[in-house]
């Protein structure tokens, strides 16, 4: 439990505050403590420090209680949290558990959280597509979102910025609905791998399935070394926190770095109430914060503020920010706070066998999969649904033969998976969806958590606009998977809630248009010019690639333009 300052004025107030210290909470931190400003972090779960606070690491797979399964009481306590992808024993601290953070689902809506310092940026998939010109202006082109403020050619100079610092291996491909990025090199495809994305393009030229770009050092240059960070060792046990710094996470990387210019100060178990704003200023002059074990109140103030609390929480924090001048929520004359959260779509998946191959293997376990680059409604309007889809990629041998003489028991079974056994392969979606103002998040009226803060209310679903995306990436890739040659294709449709892909956006966005959003084209509330939005809250659209390197480079730019307002005496 952090102690409170003897000296209040000194350590209560700072030049920025950034609310969340995941993965763009730590790029605020990064970029505001490296151009000088004495910056505080707040995060709402406990304290965690890279190498010394991932218990499970280096620990084999026999040395769990329980092989890294959760046990059914476990299950039948967390049926939300343990659905979440890769949750499992080896890694379950860095998840909530659902009686801890209770929120209400007005529909089904599986909400991820992972409440630490580094937040869910230990957790991440890792993915790191740039958004292509055709993600920020298609929606508003096609008519199913509002124009962004911003351009690919904005955000580019970003995307390299970020790049560069957090390492993202892949290839320059040349693609116009994937643009290129600062790569280090890519993991090599396996043999399956590369035959199918050979067929796939000889069988449709437009189509082009291509290395892993993702936030792992594979080849690890002097800013690298810099941060203490190696080489990824291809262990694929990366959601227990890695050791080595291979994959980008908050905690090995960007809040280090803020650290040691001696600008930062982070504090744990901080539950932010709500923002204070100031009616005679104009401008927001600090935050409330509750302590999460003594339930004690204070107030931080500063000059700049950065929401970076991940989406839903962002929008919990702001709608919580009511004053005379905001009743509903702070910057919220146009009651659009909250409305218009989106998600990616990940509810469809195509597996299929590959015979032959026998006589090729890879190295290590390779934490990256291939990317098929969005092929529809790029150029044009063609399909019966709007927007586009990225398809991720894997193939891998199994272990032995399916079964034995005495099926999947005894000591000839066992002694077969030693052996390598047959190929298989998988693709999965990861589709845009349509903004919709009936989606929506809200305060609940009657219900508060145990600090006094009303619990979110989730009014989010899918619509028929997914379902026919789902159709159509299912006969997609069951037709690719056969013209590769593959067998025993299997469609599959998993149902699962909007959330469980964990990239929820909106509620916060951005836009030209004051009346019809919240956010300029530098992040800034319009009605409250110092305080800044760059999680996920911010989006005006889903896009199709993955979010999580945009909100970092929208970050990086938007906390370089709030410097130099801040030295300019505009803040």
């Amino acid at each position: 439990m952090p102690q409170e300052p003897q000296n209040a004025k000194d350590q209560l107030t700072y030049d920025a505050i950034v609310i969340g210290s995941g993965i763009s909470g730590g790029w605020a931190a990064k970029e505001l403590c490296e151009q000088g400003l004495k910056t505080l972090v707040l995060e709402r779960g406990r304290d965690v420090q890279h190498i010394k606070d991932y218990p499970t690491a280096t620990m084999d797979p026999w040395e769990f209680k329980h092989r890294g399964e959760m046990t059914k009481d476990f299950l039948k306590e967390n049926p939300l949290i343990s659905r979440a992808a890769g949750y499992g024993e080896d890694d379950a601290h860095f998840f909530v558990k659902d009686k801890d953070h209770p929120y209400i689902q007005e529909k089904p809506f599986d909400w991820i959280r992972g409440y630490q310092v580094g937040g869910k940026s230990l957790t991440w998939g890792r993915a790191c597509q740039r958004w292509s010109k055709f993600e920020f202006e298609n929606p508003a082109r096609f008519g199913y979102g509002i124009e962004w403020p911003i351009s690919y050619d904005d955000v580019a100079p970003w995307y390299s910025h970020v790049e560069k610092f957090i390492g993202v291996c892949g290839n320059k491909d040349g693609i116009e609905a994937m643009p290129d990025g600062e790569f280090l090199p890519p993991f090599d495809m396996n043999a399956v791998q590369e035959h199918i994305s050979k067929k796939i393009k000889e069988n449709y030229p437009d189509r082009h399935l291509v290395h892993a770009r993702w936030a792992h050092i594979t080849e690890p240059k002097q800013i690298h070394i810099d941060q203490g960070r190696v080489k990824c060792m291809a262990r694929n046990l990366c959601m227990r926190g890695c050791p080595f710094g291979g994959y980008f996470s908050s905690v090995s990387s960007t809040l280090p770095w803020a650290k040691k210019t001696g600008n930062l100060t982070i504090r744990p178990f901080s539950v932010v109430h709500s923002i204070i704003y100031d009616e005679k200023l104009g401008k927001a002059t600090g935050v409330k914060v509750i302590d999460t074990n003594t339930k004690a109140e204070f107030v931080y103030k500063a000059r700049i503020i950065f929401m970076n609390a991940s989406a839903l929480n962002t929008n919990l924090i702001l709608l919580n920010s009511k004053s005379e001048r905001f009743p509903n929520g702070l910057g919220n004359d146009n009651g659009l706070l909250g409305k218009y959260i989106a998600f990616q779509n990940y509810r469809a998946s195509v597996t299929a066998d590959m015979d032959g191959f026998l006589n090729r293997y890879y190295f290590g376990r390779n934490p990256t999969e291939l990317i098929l680059a969005n092929y529809r409604n790029l150029h044009k309007q063609e399909t019966d649904y709007k927007g586009g889809f990225t398809t991720f990629m894997g193939a891998y041998r199994n272990r032995g033969p399916k079964e034995t003489a005495e099926g999947e028991v005894g000591g000839a079974y066992k002694d077969s998976l030693t052996e390598p056994g047959g190929w298989s392969a998988y693709m999965y979606l990861q589709g845009e969806t349509i903004p919709k103002e009936r989606n929506h998040v809200r305060l609940s009226k009657e219900q508060k958590d145990q600090w006094g803060i009303p619990l979110l209310i989730t009014s989010v679903e899918y619509d028929d606009n997914d379902e026919r995306m789902i159709q159509d990436f299912l006969t997609q890739t069951a037709d690719m998977f056969e013209k590769a040659g593959c067998t025993n294709i299997q469609k599959h449709e998993n149902k699962q809630a909007p959330g469980l892909d964990i990239h929820e956006m909106g509620g916060v966005r951005m836009g030209k248009d004051p009346k019809t959003s919240l956010l300029n084209q530098w992040n800034q509330l319009h009605l409250c010019k110092n305080v800044f939005v760059t999680d996920g809250a911010c989006m005006a659209t889903t896009g199709n690639q993955s979010p999580s390197i945009l909100y970092m480079a929208l970050t990086a730019r938007a906390a370089t333009y709030a410097v130099g307002e801040f030295k300019k005496g505009n803040l």
